[in-house]
């Protein structure tokens, strides 16, 4: 590998050769399988193997018509669950490109940002507070540069790492203190870096698959897996009950076992992988328009079931236009000293610049030519400060600035209108502290300001430095509310979502901010109430409380898991370094797309504009996309679970198959491509309205209400057809798969809304789908195919008969249905 020249970077066509000579800078890059063997993997599917090996034997004994005809449709049905899925992994992989973290690349002189899975071996990166590691590297250049290489190390407090020409290039340990690793993060400072190993090469691709743990299951995959193990055991008693009642009954062997087999394809719900990604590809696509980017999809599902939602008050509640309204001393008289001190210490300070600084550096004619930066104590979260050494004129100076309360409790002098250094008493401490309030209850955010003369020969910054402090004053700053903020705040309320505002702000300022958005205070917890709290009393005074004011991050993660613990599904928004933690605690992480890259990473959803009304959407669409695909369940629970009952149980009585093997895979075919447009479905507003969970009683209680009521019309059905119309085998088939298709699809109007059917509009691809799918199964048995397929004509008086039992079946299920949801209601005491 030829040396990279530093001042350039790689050209991009260096850059491309490496990157096809070492791959991706992936930990474990993911395969890209072929299309054909992506639509090959759907065969895997036990009972479609089994299918189609029993149709293979089928024409080996010469009955090749009927398996040419069962090998196509599980074909169909494969491909039509194949292009659904595979559309919907291509859209969500296009979302989540959206929001992909980069890096800062030197190449062909210039910086750019490029993704960081387009890194390779020489590239020159640029690195600041906030950034990801995004490989192994060797520390070129580096200014105050500190890394938390927990990950890697265990180790929780941040390590300096800076460059050392003389340490060897293939020593590659996280000791090492030229050395940074791919899954760090910086705290502090900056750095300019050489990649030297990428991907499965780097220290944490070599322990990869101890890492590679995926995440817990959400509530709704462990639902929907609970519920496929319902059906499937339901399945196996079903079928093997067929099985033994037509080898009791002496009949065919082999077509006993296909029929077994078909029922078994019929029972199962293979359209439910389908119906998942499509609905939950759709709901990402929705949120897309509302600007919200789901880079994990299963969140949507999480994001309609949170019911607390915990988030810092800076931008979601304020503009985040903050600006500096005041600088005023101890006296609370406007103060240049104090204004020049805070912008010696934004100016020169390393770590990631807030927004507080950011106000301060607007004021540009401070004159800070004379002063020269010797180090800094880096903030962190502990502390609540920042230290910069600086010098003019061979006089040194320690400028200090943090949370009022901290640098306060370090100080013993003050400056007086003079401006000389005088004792700090209790007098005017009590007088500090009352100016503080005010500025608190007038809404200010306020930050301490503090100095300390030290030796001309003083080398190097510490914490110990920190002390004997003399307090100049306070820099005041606005931030003003958001303008959408309380109603949105109104919006998610009455969804059913509690916000709960944790902030590092004090609670002067906060309480100042809700009562400007009309957002009434139910309970405030500080973080020296949560310091001295166990974990029960947090639980206990979590669901009352709504504002948790000076709190750090740990004390965060505490209260996310203290609302977890009480049942709570909990959303967090956060777009610090210090927000990570919590990110990865909620059950739905959210940050947004100017957050830090540590953020991003451990989001499962990025906001495009950081505002609630975008949030509050993304709510609404994850109750919709549950909404989807409990239709799903509730039919397959129902009417097509009643069916396949009532064919089982046939057997009993009927000298005959109650349907061909072919004609019941070809049902299963109609009935699925019925359930296609299920995703794009309308969702009732009161099903909207509140928080949906998983829960696997109501699914079972919902199947035992309406299966028999399926089941028991399809015997009254099989009655009338052997009686009235005094069917033989192949019209009584023809005449049952006809009604079986009829009920099975039309009885989705009733089941996927709570309302009455006539007043709930469904989409008009799901009715002009479902229409289509009964008027289709009506001319079957008059196509020039119908002899193949086992059908024969119907008579004239079997569509009055149809039509009479449709109508009574409808009512009855839309009857059963109200006194279900009426009778869950009660016991739920709603």
């Amino acid at each position: 590998m030829d040396p990279t020249p530093l001042s350039t970077g790689l050209s991009s066509a260096e850059a491309a050769a490496r990157l096809n000579q070492y791959g991706s800078n992936q930990l474990k890059p993911a395969r890209q399988r072929a299309i054909l063997l992506q639509f090959l993997a759907h065969f895997r599917n036990p009972l479609v193997v089994v299918l189609l090996a029993a149709s293979g034997i089928s024409a080996l004994t010469g009955e090749t018509t009927g398996a040419f005809i069962i090998g196509l449709i599980v074909l169909m049905s494969v491909t039509l669950d194949f292009v659904q899925e595979f559309r919907a992994g291509r859209a969500a992989e296009q979302l989540a490109a959206q929001v992909a973290v980069t890096a800062t690349v030197l190449r062909d002189g210039m910086t750019r940002e490029v993704p960081v899975a387009a890194l390779v071996p020489g590239d020159v990166v640029l690195l600041s507070a906030g950034d990801l590691i995004p490989a192994d590297a060797w520390v070129l250049e580096a200014d105050d540069f500190f890394v938390n290489q927990a990950q890697l190390t265990g180790e929780a407090y941040p390590v300096e790492k800076r460059a050392d020409p003389a340490a060897r290039p293939d020593v590659w340990e996280p000791a090492a203190s030229h050395g940074v690793f791919m899954g760090s993060s910086v705290v502090s400072g900056s750095a300019r870096v050489l990649i030297g190993r990428t991907g499965s090469r780097t220290a944490l691709g070599q322990i990869a698959d101890s890492l590679a743990l995926l995440p817990p299951p959400t509530a709704f995959e462990r639902g929907t897996r609970q519920f496929g193990l319902l059906i499937m055991r339901l399945t196996f008693l079903l079928v093997l009950f067929t099985l033994l009642v037509n080898v009791a009954f002496h009949r065919p062997l082999l077509e006993s076992f296909l029929f077994a087999v078909a029922l078994a394809v019929g029972l199962t719900p293979e359209l439910l992988p389908m119906v998942v990604s499509v609905t939950l590809a759709r709901g990402a696509l929705r949120m897309a328009a509302w600007r919200v980017i789901v880079k994990r999809p299963s969140a949507i599902q999480d994001m309609g079931a949170m019911d607390v939602l915990c988030t810092d008050k800076t931008g979601t509640l304020t503009e985040a236009r903050i600006q500096l309204e005041r600088h005023v001393d101890a006296m609370g008289r406007d103060s240049a000293s104090v204004l020049e001190l805070a912008y010696l210490n934004s100016y020169f300070e390393s770590g990631l610049k807030s927004p507080l600084d950011d106000a301060i550096l607007q004021h540009e004619e401070i004159d800070i030519s004379g002063w020269q930066k010797i180090d800094e104590v880096p903030f962190d979260f502990e502390r609540r400060r920042v230290s910069v050494l600086v010098e003019r004129a061979g006089a040194r100076m320690l400028a200090v600035k943090g949370a009022p309360e901290d640098i306060l409790r370090l100080c013993t002098h003050y400056e007086d209108a003079s401006g000389a250094a005088v004792l700090l008493d209790e007098a005017a401490a009590a007088r500090i502290d009352e100016l503080f309030d005010a500025l608190g209850e007038e809404g200010f955010r306020v930050l301490g300001i503090a100095w300390r003369a030290v030796p001309a020969d003083h080398p190097h910054a510490v914490v110990t430095d920190e002390t004997e402090l003399v307090f100049a004053g306070f820099a005041a700053f606005l931030d003003p509310p958001k303008a959408s903020a309380g109603e949105a705040l109104a919006a998610l309320k009455a969804s059913g979502v509690a916000v709960k505002i944790v902030t590092g702000d004090n609670e002067r300022v906060t309480r100042h901010v809700c009562a400007q958005l009309g957002v009434p205070v139910s309970g405030v917890l500080t973080g020296n109430d949560i310091a001295i709290m166990n974990d029960d009393a947090l639980r206990a005074r979590s669901e009352e409380a709504n504002l948790f004011c000076r709190v750090n991050p740990a004390q965060k993660n505490r209260i996310l898991l203290a609302l977890k613990a009480r049942g709570h599904v909990v959303g967090y928004l956060g777009d610090g370094v210090n927000d990570a933690p919590s990110l990865h605690t909620a059950d739905v992480g959210i940050s947004v797309d100017s957050a830090v890259d540590v953020a991003k990473q451990a989001a499962a959803m990025i906001l495009l504009e950081h505002d609630l009304k975008a949030l509050h959407a993304g709510i609404l669409e994850g109750r919709r996309t549950f909404g989807n695909v409990m239709k799903y369940i509730m039919m397959a629970t129902s009417s097509n679970f009643g069916n396949m009952f009532s064919m089982a149980a046939a057997t009993l009585f009927l000298p005959f198959l109650p349907m061909l093997p072919l004609q019941i895979l070809l049902n299963n075919l109609l009935y699925d491509v019925s359930e296609i447009p299920l995703p794009l479905d309308n969702v009732d507003e009161e099903d909207l309205a509140r928080p949906r969970h998983w829960d696997m009683a109501f699914i079972r209680n919902f199947m035992l209400t309406i299966g028999p009521i399926s089941s028991l019309f399809d015997f009254i059905t099989f009655f009338l057809l052997l009686t009235v119309l005094n069917a033989n085998e192949t019209l009584f088939r023809t005449g049952w798969f006809v009604e079986s298709i009829a009920t099975q699809v039309l009885v989705i109007f009733v089941i996927r809304t709570r309302r009455n059917p006539l007043r709930s509009r469904p989409n008009l691809w799901l009715s002009l789908t479902s229409i289509g799918i009964v008027a289709a199964a009506m001319l079957l048995p008059f196509t020039p195919y119908a002899h193949y397929l086992g059908f024969t004509p119907l008579p004239a008086e079997f569509f009055p008969l149809l039509l009479g039992l449709m109508l009574a079946y409808l009512v009855l299920v839309e009857g059963g249905k109200r006194w279900f949801y009426k009778r869950n209601d009660m016991s739920r005491g709603r």
